[in-house]
């Protein structure tokens, strides 16, 4: 199956943009054109099978003046959005005969009925209207040149619209656009230098908007709207939110302002503005997001403590766009939408106990300013009852951005993962809902259970664990993580666990020491005053057995240690460290 649209020019001597999407919402192609010949040629072999092609043109026109029932009836929903549909009739020269979108449908075999189920259809779309309803907008994107629109504007106005297509990858039907060629897409919008290329552009992202309408009108009938019919001409588009109520313009909010002006209805937040401008910040936010990804895997890794994953995600455009829309009892959830939302960054790390949540949690109240600190696992027992957990920060990372972090262990990831897949992606029926309600509450206590025999477990095994060893590669010299893992854990009995890609990784630096064996590493190992040592270091938390023996080996060799190739990343940590352990200034350098 594949979904294609065509933003289609008047004639041949502009570009009609072309799209098409696989049945995975995939975009397989992008391309810009200008004949029919080309048109036929470029999608022949997509719609060879089955397949539903969306047109950003009439394909029928009867009336002889004036608009068709289909572009009265779309009005009166989104002109107040900016987003009607302009006239269409016979006394336009481009309709008096076959409409071209009609033609390029008869030249590609399709059946344009909107209601068919055959194979092959093609369907009249209209993007804007479209873009308000799944994106939630207060009033269209102006990447159209008009009179009064610079360059820099319509560059701006084409971004937000970029953006938003490329956070429909969370959207269902999920879109996903990147690759090369919309890469290429994007650049071309920042580097443009005249309103001919942005033009070229902006033809091809609405092929694909009108590529992803045929998608949402596939997968998502009932909240897809047919205007006018078969015989007087149609548009397909996605329906108009009920709770959507268009951006005050701006000279209403100026007469408002006057003072003998009648006090008006008090306006909703400019969603639409509040859009554009997290649109401009995304990269920003972007980047944020990564950095803070690399500062916490980095204080978890210094600290020594075992985790299974540290994940990152920057909110997309539409998803901060369809929160920024929310509503309650008809009222506005956030009045200020870009500093009310605060999940723009969010981080989650993935434990694999309990008591580590709390160690993390901890950590992160080091680096970073805590705002807000909410256990909710601890709220759902308050309530007497079993259901989600996990452990929420909200952290201040500048005077102006804020961060989630989210920290659970896998078992309460797993639960969480399922019971919202479950319960908002999948479709219960009604009278199974307590049913489903009480088997999610036996879950949860089950996992609670097993999170606390997890820590048992290791609590136990830190106490005393037996050697073990592994079948190690003749050719490799190094001493088998597996076995240095169980010689730290005699070693540091009292220590936590360590990742298991950290057991390799020390096993390296272990070799580069000249060391190979565990004797030799143990003879090295009792030079060290582990008793000094723990004191000099004062460690908060308990750290992990490769953090421990990284320290000692850090103490022994000292300058020496600094100096190995496998550490030339992370010299002014252990400078620093270095300096702790000696009782010294840490500008010293040791």
């Amino acid at each position: 199956m594949h979904y294609v649209g065509i933003d289609l020019a008047w004639g041949e001597r502009r570009p009609t943009g072309l799209a098409v999407l696989d049945a995975d919402g995939r975009l397989q192609m992008v391309a810009a054109v200008r004949t029919d010949d080309d048109i036929e040629a470029a999608l022949a072999s997509y719609v060879e099978g089955e397949c539903l092609v969306a047109v950003d043109a009439p394909l029928i026109v009867r009336n002889e003046a004036g608009n068709r029932p289909a572009e009265k009836a779309l009005n009166k929903d989104f002109a107040r959005f900016d987003a009607g549909a302009h006239p269409s009739n016979t006394g336009k020269p481009e309709f008096r005969d076959q409409p071209r979108a009609a033609r390029i449908c008869a030249r590609l075999g399709l059946d344009i009925n909107p209601w068919s189920r055959r194979p092959r259809r093609g369907i009249e779309v209209y993007p804007h209207p479209a873009t308000v309803a799944l994106f939630r907008l207060g009033r269209t994107l102006k990447y159209k040149d008009k009179p009064g629109r610079d360059l820099e504007h319509l560059r701006a106005e084409l971004l937000v619209l970029v953006r938003l297509v490329e956070g429909l990858a969370n959207a269902d039907p999920a879109l996903h656009v990147d690759t090369p060629a919309w890469r290429a897409l994007h650049a071309a919008v920042v580097a443009a230098a005249r309103k001919s290329e942005l033009r070229v552009v902006e033809d091809q992202v609405d092929a694909v908007v009108c590529a992803y309408i045929a998608l949402f009108a596939d997968r998502r009938r009932d909240d897809t709207v047919v205007y006018g019919d078969l015989e007087t001409g149609y548009i397909v588009t996605p329906a108009l939110p009920d709770d959507l109520v268009p951006t005050p313009r701006a000279k209403q909010a100026a007469r408002s302002a006057e003072p003998d002006a009648v006090p008006p209805v008090p306006a909703g937040p400019d969603i639409g503005a509040a859009v554009r401008e997290y649109a401009e910040r995304w990269p920003a936010v972007r980047d944020t997001t990564e950095e803070l990804v690399r500062l916490v895997t980095a204080v978890l890794d210094e600290a020594g403590i075992n985790y299974l994953t540290v994940t990152g995600r920057a909110k997309s455009v539409t998803s901060f766009a369809a929160k920024a829309a929310r509503t309650e009892a008809g009222h506005a959830v956030f009045t200020d939408p870009l500093r009310e939302i605060t999940d723009q960054v969010g981080i989650r790390v993935i434990t694999y106990v309990h008591s580590d949540v709390q160690a993390v949690a901890e950590l992160l109240d080091d680096q970073v300013t805590v705002l807000d600190d909410r256990d909710m696992g601890r709220e759902t027992a308050s309530e007497g009852r079993f259901g989600y957990a996990s452990r929420h920060l909200l952290v201040r990372l500048d005077d102006e951005q804020v961060a989630q972090v989210q920290i659970r262990t896998v078992l309460q990831h797993a639960w969480a993962e399922f019971e919202h897949d479950i319960r908002y992606k999948g479709t219960i029926p009604d009278e199974h809902v307590p049913d489903f309600d009480r088997r999610f509450t036996l879950a949860a206590g089950l996992l609670e259970l097993a999170d606390r025999e997890f820590s048992i477990i290791r609590e136990r095994i830190q106490q005393g664990m037996v050697d073990a060893s592994d079948e190690s590669d003749d050719d490799d010299p190094r001493i088998p993580p597996r076995e240095l893992a169980a010689f730290l854990a005699g070693q540091y009995a009292d220590a936590g666990w360590s990742r298991t890609d950290h057991y390799q990784w020390m096993a390296a630096i272990v070799l580069e020491l000249g060391i190979s064996s565990l004797s030799a590493l143990g003879e090295v190992l009792r030079q060290v005053d582990d008793d000094l040592l723990m004191q000099r270091m004062d460690y908060r938390y308990p750290p992990g057995a490769v953090r421990r023996l990284d320290d000692a080996l850090l103490w022994t060799y000292g300058e020496e240690y600094l100096d190995l190739r496998a550490n030339a990343d992370r010299v002014p940590a252990l400078r620093a460290r270095l300096a702790k352990m000696r009782g010294t200034p840490s500008s010293g350098g040791g």
